[in-house]
């Protein structure tokens, strides 16, 4: 009997224990669950709400412009015919008395260019497309067209081509007086030719390092004048000529068109590349779509040779300091100057000249349509004389 009591007791014991001690215990474990899903519950949205701002902090105003723009840039693939001169290397002994024989052979270029209106009008460099035989411009959704080239300026190395289609993405033209020296710009092109594996135009980014660069000499190549030009820091390689430098609100600038490269032979960018700048391009482009060129036509009325031995030693000069004039055509704006036959003409337009091929070469690039006066400085009588030509159209 005190056994099974004991028993009783001991039981009843039993309980009393569980419930003062592992009731309370078992409600701090699911309170402490709860607790740890409400932490996580908030630490997720936390973590939502810290990579939705991280994301929005991505977008600014480069990758809007660079959206705004990518879609109107396009890579150009032509195909150009090159000529060549040779002999036949077992006639060096005949070389004098037989003429080279000419062969062309296709040669495959690319470049950039990007649209500038809806209907298909699209702005490159002249080089880019240089004596192309075939235009292939590829858009950014793979699309490839047959390009017609509407016109071309050496000078400007300017080129307006025209694909079929309507509502076609377009850059809007910006206003390159306006630029700011130090603010954000995008090259956008196809380096390399990587426009071919996606379809997609490679961006740099930069800023505006100069402006109203000029270049003369070994950038004057083919009559081309490099005037006023915009210097950026943004990456231009080869192929990137003739794409767009876009400002920050996705307004196009400036033409892409060359670089200082690191090599002779290596046209890798170091940091320093050159746009046309386009109001230079914006003047020419309706003169482009009339009539496919740029009429620059104008008569001096001037002839020059060069300076042969006796005639610097007898003007006390060396047969390199200039060329003189030897026949002046009545009427013309050189008859209706101070300028005399016998003079020395030492500078044009601040170029300096020694042969008649400078003469030719400074000639090549005036345009009367930015200045219709040409400035000399002629050597008359042992003195330098200041002399203007006031051009007129032919």
């Amino acid at each position: 009997m005190y056994i099974k009591r004991f028993l009783s007791l001991m039981l009843i014991f039993s309980v009393l224990i569980s419930l003062l001690f592992c009731s309370p215990k078992q409600d701090s474990i699911n309170q402490e669950t709860a607790s740890n899903k409400i932490f996580t519950t908030l630490n997720d949205e936390q973590d939502f709400e810290y990579n939705d701002d991280i994301y929005m902090s991505r977008k600014n105003a480069i990758t809007n412009a660079v959206t705004k723009a990518s879609p109107a840039i396009v890579g150009i693939n032509v195909t150009q015919i090159k000529r060549y001169y040779t002999r036949d290397p077992f006639d060096s002994f005949f070389k004098f008395y037989f003429k080279p024989y000419e062969y062309e052979q296709k040669v495959k270029g690319l470049g950039s260019g990007f649209l500038i209106s809806s209907d298909g009008y699209i702005l490159t460099n002249e080089h880019v497309v240089h004596e192309a035989k075939e235009i292939v411009v590829t858009m950014t959704n793979g699309e490839k067209f047959n390009a017609e080239l509407v016109g071309s300026d050496q000078k400007y190395d300017v080129a307006l081509l025209k694909i079929d289609g309507e509502n076609l993405p377009y850059i809007p033209l910006g206003n390159s007086d306006d630029i700011i020296i130090g603010e954000w710009v995008i090259a956008l092109g196809n380096p390399f030719g990587l426009f071919d594996v996606s379809a997609k135009p490679s961006v740099t980014v930069g800023v505006v390092s100069a402006a109203d660069m000029d270049f003369q000499g070994e950038y004057a190549i083919q009559g081309r004048s490099y005037t006023d030009m915009i210097q950026t820091d943004a990456s231009i390689n080869g192929g990137n000529s003739g794409g767009p430098l876009v400002n920050s609100i996705g307004e196009c600038i400036g033409i892409n068109t060359f670089i200082f490269s690191g090599s002779q032979y290596e046209k890798t960018s170091i940091g320093i590349g050159f746009a046309i700048p386009i109001n230079r391009a914006k003047e020419i482009l309706p003169e482009l779509k009339r009539i496919g060129m740029i009429d620059r036509s104008f008569s001096t009325g001037l002839e020059v040779r060069n300076l042969s031995f006796m005639q610097a030693l007898r003007l006390g000069i060396s047969p390199g300091d200039g060329v003189i004039v030897s026949h002046i055509d009545k009427g013309s704006p050189a008859d209706n100057s101070d300028i005399k036959t016998g003079d020395v003409v030492v500078m044009i337009n601040k170029e300096r000249v020694t042969s008649t091929y400078d003469v030719k070469q400074v000639i090549n690039r005036i345009d009367i349509r930015e200045n219709n006066e040409i400035e000399l400085i002629v050597y008359r009588n042992g003195k330098l004389k200041e002399i203007n030509l006031i051009l007129n159209d032919d």
